[in-house]
């Protein structure tokens, strides 16, 4: 776990509710995320999780007061807009371009133009094999090298909050344990981060605070070391489900 520099939220939501169409995903989500922390956001698949995100980035559309940015309002702002603040989403899946090396995919992510300690040579040291790779189209590394793309794509754009969306899924835990070793250097300078994470012990391990989402609703919120197996596995399921999710410690 990490120490949190600054009790003051950098990001938070107030009652955020999202939609598609006419589908609701989400009812009135409260959520903090302070510079410095990480937070955890768990929950089943179907929970709302990856909408939440899409719904901070601006790739849902959203009320203006439902999400504020150091305190002012920027719910519904264009996605290009958010990045200019400062906040980078690793979006699920990676969604690397196929017609990109590796090098032209991460200088991508410096076309905002923000200033910053990132750049490809501190890249490069954080994932040196993604330096011998960078010639290499995006799409032909393994799984667990096209994360790093992603997450140094993020990175290139200098963000004081990195989204992180699921970056362990289908993947290696040898190569999840590996990803996850770098998070020190990625929170140096109070960068916060929020990740959606299903290993559930993986997200007590990294994250200072933890949200179980459930049915588009937070059913569970508290300190990662502080929340005990029966209570995640009823903020998971309901109450009366007495199974634990995946990746919960005993």
């Amino acid at each position: 776990m990490t120490a949190v520099t600054s009790s003051v939220a950098l990001l938070s939501t107030q009652g955020l509710v999202s939609h598609y169409g006419d589908f609701q995903a989400l009812f009135g989500i409260d959520f903090t995320v302070a510079a410095g922390e990480v937070v955890a956001i768990i929950g089943a698949n179907g929970a709302g999780k990856s909408t939440f995100l899409r719904s901070l980035v601006g790739l849902n559309r959203v009320a203006p007061a439902m999400v504020a940015w150091e305190g002012q309002p920027i719910g519904g702002r264009a996605p290009f807009d958010i990045v200019r603040l400062g906040i980078a989403l690793v979006p699920e899946g990676r969604r690397l371009f196929p017609s990109l090396s590796v090098e032209e995919n991460l200088r991508l992510g410096a076309h905002p133009g923000r200033p910053g300690p990132w750049n490809l040579e501190r890249l490069y040291t954080l994932f040196p094999v993604l330096a011998e790779r960078r010639k290499q189209p995006g799409t032909a590394l393994s799984g667990g090298q096209q994360q790093m793309v992603a997450i140094g794509r993020a990175l290139m754009s200098n963000p004081r909050l990195l989204l992180c969306d699921e970056i362990s899924l289908g993947l290696a835990p040898l190569v999840i344990r590996d990803i996850y070793a770098r998070l020190p250097q990625v929170l140096e300078g109070g960068t916060a981060v929020v990740v959606v994470e299903q290993d559930i012990g993986q997200a007590q391990r990294v994250a200072d605070r933890i949200y179980c989402f459930q049915e588009g609703r937070v059913s569970l919120t508290g300190a990662a070391d502080a929340l005990t197996r029966e209570q995640i596995a009823d903020a998971y399921f309901g109450a009366q489900h007495s199974g634990a999710p995946h990746g919960t410690p005993a």
